[in-house]
């Protein structure tokens, strides 16, 4: 047995060990979080259709589109089997509270398993935002500058309906790799089709037709932003495989400085490395993990996980630093390098 494989072997052992404790759901903590975030919004939603004045209606719907977009992250929780830990709950809830904005939870929790297997090594990923050097290349003059402003564009324009379209596609590509997708794209549409057809009934059999779209319209601009950002956060310019699973994992996502109530809110997301290595570990003992981790890491000479600055700060940096995925040389941790796009040239980093 080659040096290298014993080391691994005992680094995998290591990490399971420290952490074994932390995979223990706290359901009270799981429900409390659900139900807070989503009291908070269906207030906001009755105080805003409670008045007459399209501004103010306009201006309390943007704040029920932002906890709205913090309930819908407890899905991801769900898809873990990690928020509260009840089974038929994970299965009924998170499509009850996804499907009244078009969002595929079904189709997403399917693909979102591809995801943990892939991310930092297979470009299949069907949550891979970042493009190679050699899909750049290969594109039109426009896609191309697509790429280099894809931050704002996807963020800002494409939003939720953009998530949206890439599940649905996403969820037809592989419907034959994943023998389930085609049941669970039938099961969204079929859904989406009856939640809309009771809540468009409503509001044109009471006159608020028109409210109703511009009502949806806001909440999926406020969703689209704070989802897109997320996704395009947690893994955007650190692609690249390790010498095992949990340190591609590691090392191939993002973790991010958040206070206590930004890091509640995201469900301990902004440790999306530790999530990464082992997503049966619930939000609530996250950090603690994290810092577990990092023990151990320091303990076998390896480089630690890095923590970024915070949201708002990292997405303006990488929003403006775009770059490429480049499959070429290997190196100790990587085998793939990242490429820096400037407007005006490229240059490998």
């Amino acid at each position: 047995m080659s040096k290298d494989l014993i080391n691994s072997t005992r680094l995998t052992q290591d990490l399971q060990k420290v952490t074994s404790d932390l995979h223990q759901i706290n359901s009270f903590a799981g429900i409390l979080r659900f139900v807070v975030l989503g009291f908070v919004f269906l207030s906001l939603v009755t105080i805003a259709w409670s008045t007459s004045n399209n501004y103010l209606f306009s201006g309390i719907s943007i704040f029920a589109g932002l906890f709205y977009a913090f309930w819908l992250i407890c899905t991801h929780d769900m898809t873990h089997h990690t928020l509260t830990g009840w089974r038929w709950f994970d299965s009924i809830i998170p499509r009850l509270i996804s499907w009244p904005m078009f969002w595929p939870y079904s189709v997403y929790a399917a693909l979102h398993k591809l995801h943990h297997g892939w991310n930092g090594s297979d470009l299949r990923d069907p949550e891979r935002v970042q493009w190679t050097w050699q899909e750049y290349q290969n594109s039109y003059p426009l896609v191309q500058w697509y790429v280099r402003h894809q931050w704002s564009i996807d963020i800002f324009l494409a939003g939720g309906v953009g998530l949206i379209l890439k599940t649905f596609i996403h969820g037809w590509r592989y419907r034959k790799l994943v023998s389930c997708l085609p049941q669970q794209i039938f099961l969204d549409v079929g859904g989406m089709i009856l939640v809309h057809g009771v809540l468009l009934s409503f509001a044109i059999t009471n006159g608020e037709l028109l409210r109703y779209l511009l009502f949806w319209l806001i909440l999926e601009r406020v969703i689209g932003i704070v989802m897109q950002t997320r996704d395009h956060l947690e893994h955007y310019g650190l692609w690249g495989k390790a010498k095992t699973y949990q340190l591609t994992q590691l090392y191939a996502s993002r973790n991010l400085k958040a206070n206590s109530v930004i890091g509640w809110l995201m469900g301990g997301l902004n440790y999306h490395g530790v999530h990464h290595a082992f997503p049966g570990i619930p939000f609530n003992n996250l950090p603690e993990a994290f810092q577990r981790i990092q023990g151990v890491l320091k303990s076998h000479n390896l480089p630690l996980m890095k923590v970024d600055d915070g949201y708002c700060h990292k997405t303006c940096f990488l929003s403006s630093h775009p770059t490429l995925i480049y499959q070429g040389k290997s190196s100790e941790i990587r085998e793939y390098n990242q490429i820096i796009l400037t407007r005006n040239n490229i240059v490998s980093n």
